[in-house]
């Protein structure tokens, strides 16, 4: 019987948005993996690395060249029976490395229903009718907006950027403030559910704006951002200073002159994740990626919701009826990782403060485990799972082992593990660093006790 232990060729996809030739870790991960059709190009980007099964940019066993996809759909032991039959024979998460050099996308991905529903009516827009929740790991410091911000600054900044208030209407910027005031942090139902409807109602009123008035405004916005400086925004509310938020609008306008997600900003939380620090988006949670290195795992779907700084399908209709238009400040974004208690670390991993850190969102199809065995010899053995596993090398050199199977492990080096297969990473020299990405149903693994978002 084959030991379940397989290196992957993954492809990496060149979007506009992506970091430049060497420049792209998606890009030197993916050429870490001998290609026929992947030599480095210095001019080209390189925005994401694939792991998994997904038909758009399925992985291959080196060996034998055949797709994931081929290998788990033969043998369903390689994902237990039970995942096989609630995931259609797929794997259930897709795994990826983003290099982000320009923002991407303001977007949202659709709930599974939604998806259903999307796909049916336009299927190369919307290729797949699954949902897409997504967890973001910084591997180089990155930003990105995440989710509305607390309806007390949305309100400071409807009163302190003019041409914001002058572009949204006086009326419904007043209609808004009205309908929030003095309520924006109660916790009843009836109070959250009129704010949530009172944000619709705003963001929806600027989200309809034509191009043509919003490129007007947005060179006021601009020219305010310049010329102010610190004081821009009125220091920019609590969250952020008003030198972050008119650098934030000069930087998007050097990107996407015009563009409406200049004045989208100041609707959504503007996230930095030191390395190591996670966010979790649920489907239908607004968010923009805008700069940095991630691991990003999801549910297996490439449904993307557009509405903003993309050239790309844009469908803002969708977008502003789709949106939770849940608010909360950026420290209930975040997710707090913990220890993972699954694992073993021999004693040069302990005495080394050697970890394996534990990512474990609300949702059963994926959770990451960040292994760094920071001394040459360092071992950490990871006990057997009840489902699948793909582990990717980000730093450093080392082994993992499979049973009998021992295989080195280098930057951009991927592997998938099969289900009930104990898997041991030991460091070849002293910052060895790997992340997992697994699912278990219903197993110890399911705790979420790492879930620090609402």
């Amino acid at each position: 019987m084959q030991v379940p232990l397989i290196r992957l060729q993954c492809g990496v996809n060149s979007y506009d948005w992506g970091k430049v030739g060497h420049s792209s870790a998606a890009a030197k991960y993916a050429a870490a993996t001998p290609s026929n059709k992947l030599s480095i190009e210095q001019e080209k980007p390189y925005a994401e690395l694939w792991m998994g099964t997904h038909p758009s940019l399925p992985s291959k066993d080196v060996e034998t060249q055949r797709t994931l996809l081929d290998l788990v759909q033969d043998n369903q032991a390689l994902m237990s029976t039970e995942i096989s039959k609630k995931y259609g024979e797929k794997l259930p998460f897709l795994f990826k490395v983003l290099s982000i050099r320009k923002a991407l996308s303001i977007q949202a991905h659709p709930n599974k229903k939604l998806a259903e529903q999307l796909h049916e009516k336009d299927t190369k827009n919307y290729p797949d009718d699954n949902h897409k929740p997504e967890m973001t790991i910084a591997v180089t410091p990155f930003d990105g907006l995440c989710g509305f911000r607390p309806l007390k600054e949305i309100s400071h900044f409807l009163s302190t950027v003019p041409c914001l208030r002058k572009l949204i209407g006086d009326s419904t910027a007043r209609e808004f403030e009205e309908a929030v005031g003095g309520k924006e942090t109660s916790d009843s139902e009836k109070d959250m559910a009129s704010n949530k409807s009172a944000l619709k109602t705003v963001f929806s009123a600027l989200m309809k704006i034509d191009k043509d008035t919003i490129a007007s405004a947005a060179k006021e916005l601009v020219a305010s951002a310049e010329k102010e400086g610190d004081s821009f925004a009125g220091d920019g509310g609590p969250s952020n200073t008003g030198k972050e938020l008119a650098d934030l609008v000069i930087r998007c306008n050097s990107q996407f002159q015009g563009d409406i997600g200049l004045f989208v900003l100041f609707f959504l939380n503007y996230v930095k994740l030191e390395i190591g620090e996670a966010m979790f988006l649920k489907a239908d949670d607004i968010h923009a990626y805008l700069s940095g290195d991630i691991i990003e795992c999801m549910a297996s779907s490439d449904n993307v919701v557009r509405a903003g700084f993309t050239p790309k399908f844009q469908d803002i209709p969708t977008l502003t009826t789709m949106l939770t238009y849940s608010y909360a400040p950026i420290s209930e974004q975040k997710m707090n990782p913990v220890d993972y208690p699954y694992v073993t670390l021999n004693s040069v991993a302990y005495s080394s403060s050697s970890s394996a850190i534990l990512y474990d969102p609300p949702i059963e199809e994926f959770s990451v485990v960040r292994a760094e065995l920071k001394k040459k010899g360092a071992k950490a053995t990871f006990e057997a799972i009840q489902g699948p596993s793909i582990l990717i090398c980000t730093n450093g050199e080392g082994t993992i082992s499979v049973g009998p199977k021992h295989e080195e492990m280098k930057a951009g080096y991927v592997y998938f593990v099969g289900a009930t297969a104990e898997c041991v990473l030991e460091s070849a020299d002293d910052d060895f660093t790997t992340f997992k990405a697994f699912c278990e149903l219903g197993g110890k693994e399911t705790t979420n006790v790492a879930n620090g978002t609402t």
